[in-house]
């Protein structure tokens, strides 16, 4: 059996593959102690869309400049997106990236593949081995395909000098059963060698590994601490105390250790890879990781914005990471922008103010409630905050389809009507509130970009606050006094966006002014409650 660790390949999407030469000299040297039978330092491809680190694309030259423990050997990644649209061809593009193995420090070649790719990349393998090359094709999700295809496509592989065919867990939604059934299907048809690389969403990678390696799996991979794109892989410190009875060969993983704990722990704690409840139910659903990794890392995601976002992509999809979809599941107004509700006809010539869920409205409650009963503004709460006493808040504003989704049983408990763009909405969403009075006002999200039509808005983001502004904006008020709009602090991305909105929206000729009354981090005009 052959252990093959993937660890600056893997993880290089934390850092963009801009690992230091001394740890990665530790690394390889650890991984020999340890017996790896290959290390897979990192990708080599054609990419160069912002800067990545030298194990993006791991060249020759690279790997010479590295103090490699003699005997172990060394193996590069092409996606094969790379080199099955290349113009000059997949054997044009693999003359441009590999010499003959003869004059190379690597040994290895893996061809990463989807599904749909696999059998155009394959004729890669014929060049490969020409140039003397182990040559590896990893078939990516395939967990959910039928069992006529996955011998399709293990048959289709049987043509090619293949030394292993890979299968990938891609979205860790395997359990032991399934992995095992998994590999009699594609031994059914395929009689090389076969490798496994699992992922940890459901916290099955090892168990998954092992099940592989007694169902006769010959190659595993795994990374140090699991490192690697969301939830991670199978550790290799885990997998190769595990292996210890299958592979009689040195191990010492004492350098591994020593690493772990100056190197991978603290760049873990940092970057934040390893299974969590939000990996456990993309595993279960099918979900790329990606989409979890990518909310976890934005501030602007908080739990129940995931979940909401995992819901969404539960029905609509969600296996193959593409970004616009993951806007989509913040931004996912139908249509041309509608609404049928006229803002103007309540609030034309009249002064809004717009609650928000800062402490300060807590803190000056008293004053602010003293002047809504005084000067009758009108009030605009946002979503379902309850910090200023119900019967002066006129209506509620809400527009974030996540933030919809996680707060409908809520907002259908509470008695003021609810502004949505309930026409540009799913059935199942408007459902969702029940016999709730909704003033249906759209929406449509345009970057840079505030109108203010009868019913409707263009907005450049879907936060509650745009929103809010530009109902007072299509309403023709006189002025809008926000409070609660405390900021997050200089440093917290949320903090610029909210300003540029506000800079957008004062731009636009003719729109109401806008200032705070409550003490606020943003950059806006500032008065006091108590002055008013």
């Amino acid at each position: 059996m052959k252990l093959l660790d993937c660890t600056l390949r893997d993880g290089g999407y934390y850092n963009s593959w801009d690992f230091d030469k001394p740890m990665i000299e530790k690394y390889l040297k650890a991984m020999h102690e340890i017996s790896v039978d290959y290390v897979e330092l990192g990708l080599r491809g054609f990419n160069n869309e912002g800067f990545k680190g030298a194990c993006a694309y791991t060249t020759d030259s690279f790997i010479r400049s590295l103090e490699v423990p003699n005997g172990l050997k060394l193996g590069v990644m092409v996606n094969a997106s790379d080199i099955v649209i290349h113009s000059e061809g997949i054997e044009g593009a693999l003359s441009k990236l590999f010499v003959s193995a003869s004059d190379s420090p690597i040994s290895l070649v893996r061809v990463a593949c989807h599904v749909h790719e696999f059998e155009a990349a394959l004729p890669g393998a014929n060049w490969l081995k020409s140039k003397g090359y182990t040559v590896g094709f990893n078939l990516m999700q395939i967990a959910d395909r039928s069992v006529e295809e996955i011998k399709s496509l293990a048959s289709i592989a049987n043509k090619y000098p293949l030394d292993v065919l890979y299968f990938a867990d891609s979205m860790g939604s395997l359990n032991p059963e399934q992995t095992s059934n998994i590999i009699q299907v594609i031994r059914e048809v395929w009689k090389g060698p076969l490798g496994i690389h699992t992922h940890d969403n459901m916290g099955y990678a090892l168990a998954n590994s092992m099940r592989a390696l007694e169902d006769g799996v010959t190659w595993v991979d795994s990374t140090v601490t699991g490192m690697g794109r969301g939830p991670g892989n199978a550790k290799t410190e885990y997998l190769t105390i595990e292996l210890e009875e299958y592979r009689n060969v040195a191990n010492n993983i004492t350098p591994l250790m020593k690493l772990i704990e100056d190197f991978f722990k603290p760049m873990q704690h940092k970057c934040g890879w390893g299974t969590n409840t939000f990996y456990y139910l993309a595993g279960k659903y099918g979900i790329h990781p990606t989409y979890i990794q990518e909310m976890i890392s934005d501030s602007r995601y908080d739990e129940e914005d995931i979940l909401a976002v995992i819901e969404y992509l539960k029905s609509e999809g969600g296996k193959k990471f593409n970004f616009n979809t993951l806007v989509a599941a913040r931004n996912f107004y139908g249509g041309e922008p509608k609404g049928s509700w006229n803002p103007a006809e309540i609030l034309s010539d009249r002064e809004v103010i717009i609650i928000g869920t800062g402490p300060s409205v807590i803190k000056h409650k008293q004053a602010l409630e003293e002047y809504i009963r005084d000067k009758k503004p009108y009030v605009i709460a946002l979503n379902t905050q309850s910090n200023i006493s119900s019967e002066l808040i006129d209506i509620r504003a809400a527009c974030h389809p996540v933030r919809l989704l996680a707060d409908s049983s809520v907002h259908a408990t509470l008695p003021q009507p609810l502004v949505i763009p309930a026409s540009m909405l799913s059935d199942n969403i408007n459902k969702a509130f029940g016999g709730k009075e909704l003033l249906d006002f759209g929406i449509s999200i345009k970057e840079n970009t505030f109108m203010f039509e009868t019913n409707y808005c263009v907005l450049p983001s879907s936060l509650v606050l745009a929103y809010a502004l530009a109902i007072g904006a299509s309403g023709r008020a006189s002025r809008i006094l926000l409070a609660g709009f405390d900021g997050y602090g200089a440093d917290d991305p949320r903090t610029t966006e909210v300003n540029n909105l506000l800079e957008d929206f004062t731009r636009v000729p003719m729109t109401p002014p806008v200032i705070a009354i409550t003490p606020t981090q943003y950059k806006v005009t500032v008065s006091s409650v108590y002055a008013f």
